[in-house]
């Protein structure tokens, strides 16, 4: 398979993140050429025919998944933005692959603010609706009348609550004929529309406690707790001998919160490539034990940057997806980094849903596992570190 994006641009080296050998998928998909092609012929997308010549030109790009969008566009310096740190570190890595300044592409994370006006947006339509939305209002004062908005997605991608979203929060919408299964959506600025305020971070209280849990707009089950959690919440350790607990892929940190109740001396380290994720990690946290109480947020990839052998207890609900994509391969990079990580004696605790072979590698990797709790969905399973 070819790492090779070809398109009016030109030809370039793309690869995923998190690397692993003899990689299937591509770091770029159908919508990503047919945006390009389609920007390449200006006159065909965009309603000023200089537009795409202009040196000062201002654009912006949402949601690029590797940086393809990025790098076949480095020449206009654009800004892009990202909730996902994989993402802006995928961009960095494929800019340096084809011989081009990191200083070429602007990286922003989702709670970035942005300044000034956009002459062109480009958005890749996000897995999570709600993601789309605050992305939206907050892009809503940096667009004009004349402001470019693209939408480019897979058509599996593409429900009609897109096209509603964008006529609500952006103006009128246009849509391009389908090619190998991706779709162009063009929206019109309407300078009268009434933009709401965000609806985002949504705060509930965690059932059965006085905790009140605030979620950005990109965290997983933001409305309520989840039945996956509910279920590992019930049987979290209580470890008063741990100094240094992480939960792993914490989204909105419930798992690491609850630990550190049980946990009363630990140090909680808050690990998810989501920025959305870790800022509310991080709220939660504080709002729960205040300022005294020490804990570590990192967004970053998995463990990569952890220090060997500088944890007693790993937390962890691996996700089965990245962006659209299924697959079981960040959970096992997930489980060889806690490997790595643990002390000797130190525990991994794994949620998975049954039909997730994940005993497969906690055995292969830890000579063996133990069955903590399990219902008709989930299993809770254990894994030790050999001293």
């Amino acid at each position: 398979m070819t790492n090779r994006l070809t398109v009016a641009q030109g030809e370039f080296e793309l690869n995923r993140l998190p690397k692993r050998p003899r990689e299937l998928l591509l770091a770029w998909d159908a919508a990503d050429e047919y945006l390009l092609n389609t920007l390449a012929d200006a006159s065909a997308t965009l309603s000023t025919s200089n537009a795409l010549s202009t040196s000062n030109l201002r654009v912006l790009i949402l949601n690029d998944s590797f940086g393809a969008l990025a790098v076949a566009l480095s020449e206009f310096r654009p800004y892009a933005v990202s909730d996902s740190y994989l993402s802006q570190q995928a961009t960095r890595l494929n800019l340096a692959a084809n011989n081009m300044p990191p200083h070429n592409v602007i990286l922003k994370n989702s709670l970035d603010p942005l300044e000034g006006v956009f002459d062109l947006v480009l958005i890749k339509v996000p897995k999570t609706l709600a993601l789309l939305e605050d992305e939206l209002i907050r892009l809503r004062p940096h667009l004009t009348p004349t402001t470019q908005v693209i939408v480019a997605g897979m058509i599996k991608t593409l429900p009609s609550s897109v096209w509603k979203l964008l006529e609500r929060l952006v103006g009128p919408t246009t849509t391009s004929l389908a090619k190998k299964k991706a779709r162009l959506i063009f929206a019109s600025v309407d300078a009268e529309l009434i933009i709401p305020p965000s609806p985002y971070p949504v705060i509930y209280r965690l059932e059965n406690t006085e905790y009140l849990i605030s979620n950005h707009a990109n965290v997983f089950s933001r409305d309520s707790l989840d039945i996956g959690t509910r279920f590992f919440l019930q049987h979290l350790p209580f470890r008063q001998d741990a100094c240094d607990i992480i939960d792993l892929g914490c989204g909105n940190g419930l798992v690491g919160l609850i630990a550190a109740e049980r946990s009363p001396v630990a140090t909680v380290h808050f690990i998810d490539e989501s920025f959305m994720a870790v800022a509310s990690a991080k709220d939660n946290f504080y709002r729960a034990f205040g300022e005294q109480r020490k804990a570590i947020f990192w967004v970053g990839d998995g463990l990569v940057e952890v220090k060997s052998e500088s944890a007693d207890l790993i937390l962890c609900n691996p996700p089965f997806h990245q962006q659209n994509t299924v697959g079981d391969q960040i959970a096992v990079s997930l489980f060889k980094q806690s490997q790595r990580v643990l002390r000797k004696g130190g525990e991994l605790w794994v949620i998975g849903n049954r039909h997730l072979d994940y005993h497969v590698y906690l055995n292969r990797l830890f000579g063996r596992h133990a069955v903590v709790a399990s219902n008709s969905k989930f299993v809770i399973a254990k894994a030790v570190l050999a001293g």
